[in-house]
This record gives structure tokens, C-alpha cells and sequence, in this order.
């Protein structure tokens, strides 16, 4: 039996994910349930514990693995469950030595008299300073293949804890990125995705400093058999010069990209210690529009950030047509402890459930604007699993017949529906 893993939270836990099921494999670890958990909410953590219940009552006796980023930042909390047999810090998942070790012990099952503190392992994340390359495996029936090219962050947003649960900011090679691509496209890939935690600082760590736009290049120079490149989620204030250049010359480049905003208020996003404003936001997304017509835009805002006012929301709502966005993904504000934003004063939950509501209504109207105007206009679509594919600027299509997975096709859709175009 293979073993069962869970992922939350980013693309990033699941791009290790795979890291993480392969080492548990080449280990021997097969009957084990893998929980790789995230902490960016309190409602995260809710869920990833939920998840340890629910795997220890599946299969009573099965040992619980659980790492990821709630489980780096607070490892006695899950350590103190009593169905949870080993913790595994963030940095420790990633190496083989770590699941051989597991693999060896005589002592995993749950119930076995190890003491919490005993089935910790979870190291320093912040003295980690360099970043290992994934373990790939053969991107077989796979048509988008994901490339983790950097990890950790080294600012402090005041509401996030994840460089509590990530570490520094460090940066993948770019020869070592460009290994991992040349496998994925030998393995058929079509589409490459470069992930990270703060995706735009890549490079400020390595010797030579090559900086996100260089290593966009440097890929579509070097495989140019590669028909599709696409950026995670960026920080707007990071885009260098070099990416910019991309964006607007290389059509390999996909005309997507996800924004993090987090608010639409110059006053709340200095309480947030961002480090853009709402000018910036929307004079970014016109530029970018300016010189990539066909652009699309997505980006995380979060609803009832402490001391925010009804004037201060509005104005999160209206930047959604400001900046012309596609995609919003809305997070209702949970305080994290430890952060400085835990200490402000508080909105009513009621009152964040009430605005995070009222941003998702109004992100489902952009979204039906951005498919509207899609109806009818030629697109080129990546067919995936289940009949559906992306176009170009990620807007998902679904077809009306059976399409084979991996196929890049013009489509011309006719219709819509709430979440995406229709094509016969």
C-alpha cells in the first residue's frame, strides 16, 4: 500500500509533496498517512489537526506523519495528539535521511509510550540557507509540471507567520532549475510553473544575484522545445527590469499573473508593513496591460484586517475594477499569534465573515466580466485531465466532448458558466 498523503495550502506544500511521498516510498514507508500541513490561517491548522483525526480513525493503528509549515511553527501542539506518531519540521521532510530514519524504527505506531517531545524532530528553519532541489518524479499523464525555484521570505507582512514556517529566503540555482526543467520537458510536460514562497526575490541570496526576469530568460533561451512558461504567485514591487522585458516580449511567457495585494487601503497596508500602495497596484497592472494586452490578473486580498473600517473596505472592492481582476482569492483575516497584527484591536468575526462575503461576491462578477469578454475570442487552451484545460491567461475551459490530456488546441468558446468557458 502506498502511502496516503494530504496537502494544504499553497502550490508549494504540493510541489514538496511529491518530494515527501518519494522519500517515505525509497524508505519503505508504505502503510503511513503523511499530513503536510499549513499555517497561514487559523482555520488551516483547524483542518490539518482535523486531518490527523480523521486518518488515525480510517485506519486505527496506521502511524500519522505530520510536518509542513503549522507543523514547523508549533510541533509540541501536534506532537501532544495522541494519534500522531512523528513530527517532521520543514526543512527535515525534504531529506531522504530524515523518512530513512523512520523507515528503521521499531517504535512508529501510535500508542506506543513515545513522549511528545520525543516524536519531534524539527530543526532551526532560520538557519537553513540553501535550497535543495526537489525530487522530481516522471511527470507521466502529466501535462504541467511545477519547478520550486525558491522558498522562505525575509520581510515581515504583520499578519503572516510563514517565515516563521519557511525560514530565510534562498534560492535554487539556475543550473539546478534548469536540470529539473529539462527533465520535466523530456517527460512531456508542455507547461512549467516557477513556485516559491516570495517568488520575485529569487536570486538575492546567490553569489552572482541573478534575479527573476534573468532566470525566465535564461529558461526560454535554453529550451525552446519548452511551449509554455507561468509564474506563481509575485509581489508586484519585486518585478524587475528583466521580467518586465519578458512579459512583454516572450510569448512563451504565459499572460498571467497572480498578484499579492493583500488590501486596497494605503493605511491598512501600512499596518500590514506591505511595501506598495494602492497607487502602485493599479499603475503595475496598466503598465502591464500596456505592454502584455492580453494579460490577466489574479491576486490574494484579505477582508477585516484589524482597525479597518468600512471606508478602508471599500476601497479593497473597488480595486478589484481598478486593477481589472480576473481572479480573487479572499481570505478572511485570522490572527496568528506571535504576529504584531494578533495585537491590534479586532474586527467582529461576524463582521470579517461579512466583508470576506461581500469581496467574494464581487470577485465572482469580475470573474464573469473577464469570461464574458472571453466568449468568442481565439484561445489557446492546455488540455488536462477531466475534459478541461487553461488558456493562456489561465482562464479555465471545459469541453463538451472528450479531449486527450496534454494537447495545446486553438478553441474559440461560445459560452459560459460561472467558473469557465465552454467549448464545443
Amino acid at each position: 500500500m502506498a502511502a496516503e498523503l494530504v496537502n494544504f495550502g499553497c502550490r508549494l506544500n504540493i510541489v514538496e509533496g511529491e518530494t515527501i511521498r518519494r522519500h517515505a516510498e525509497i524508505a519503505g514507508l508504505r502503510d503511513i498517512a503523511i499530513v503536510n500541513s499549513c499555517a497561514v490561517t487559523s482555520e488551516a491548522v483547524r483542518q490539518a489537526r482535523q486531518a490527523v483525526r480523521r486518518l488515525a480513525r480510517a485506519e486505527p493503528g496506521r502511524p500519522v506523519i505530520v510536518t509542513g509549515c503549522a507543523a514547523q511553527i508549533d510541533p509540541a501542539a501536534f506532537a501532544a495528539m495522541p494519534e500522531t506518531s512523528r513530527v517532521l519540521g520543514n526543512a527535515e521532510k525534504l531529506r531522504p535521511e530524515s523518512w530513512a530514519a523512520l523507515g528503521r524504527s521499531n517504535s512508529l505506531r501510535i500508542n506506543d509510550g513515545t513522549s511528545p517531545d520525543d516524536k519531534i524532530a524539527v530543526g532551526d528553519i532560520m538557519a537553513e540557507a540553501q535550497l535543495a532541489p526537489s525530487l522530481q518524479e516522471r511527470a507521466q499523464n502529466r501535462t504541467r509540471g511545477f519547478v520550486q525555484v525558491q522558498n522562505g521570505c525575509d520581510h515581515r507582512c504583520t499578519f503572516c507567520v510563514i517565515p516563521f514556517g519557511r525560514g530565510r529566503s534562498r534560492s535554487l540555482p539556475p543550473d539546478a532549475v534548469l536540470r529539473q526543467c529539462r527533465q520535466l520537458v523530456a517527460d512531456g510536460v508542455r507547461e512549467i510553473v516557477l513556485t516559491g514562497v516570495d517568488l520575485t526575490s529569487y536570486g538575492h541570496d546567490l553569489a552572482e544575484q541573478p534575479m527573476l526576469g534573468t532566470l525566465v530568460k535564461t529558461i526560454l533561451r535554453d529550451l525552446p522545445e519548452l511551449p509554455r512558461l507561468r509564474l506563481s504567485s509575485i509581489d508586484a514591487v519585486e518585478v524587475d527590469d528583466a521580467l518586465r522585458d519578458a512579459i512583454a516580449s516572450e510569448p512563451r511567457l504565459m499572460p498571467h499573473l497572480h498578484l499579492s495585494l493583500q488590501s486596497g487601503d494605503d493605511l491598512i497596508l501600512k499596518r500590514m508593513k506591505r511595501r506598495h500602495g494602492r497607487d502602485d497596484a493599479i499603475r503595475f497592472c496598466a503598465d502591464m496591460r500596456e505592454i502584455r494586452p492580453d494579460i490577466a490578473f489574479g491576486a490574494d486580498l484579505i477582508a477585516g484586517f484589524p482597525t479597518e473600517d468600512e471606508a478602508m473596505f471599500q476601497r479593497s472592492l473597488d480595486l478589484i475594477g481598478e486593477c481589472d481582476l480576473a481572479y480573487v482569492h479572499v481570505f478572511p483575516y485570522s490572527p496568528r499569534p506571535g504576529t504584531p497584527a494578533a495585537r491590534m484591536p479586532q474586527l467582529p468575526g461576524t463582521l470579517v465573515s461579512e466583508r470576506a462575503a461581500r469581496l467574494r461576491d464581487a470577485a465572482a462578477i469580475a470573474q464573469g466580466r473577464h469570461l464574458s469578454d472571453r466568449i468568442g475570442r481565439p484561445l489557446s487552451v492546455l488540455t488536462e485531465r477531466g475534459n478541461t484545460g487553461r488558456a493562456e491567461d489561465f482562464t479555465l475551459v471545459r469541453f463538451g466532448q472528450d479531449v486527450a490530456a496534454g494537447e495545446i488546441v486553438p478553441v474559440s468558446a461560445r459560452s459560459a458558466d460561472e467558473k469557465a468557458l465552454i467549448a464545443t
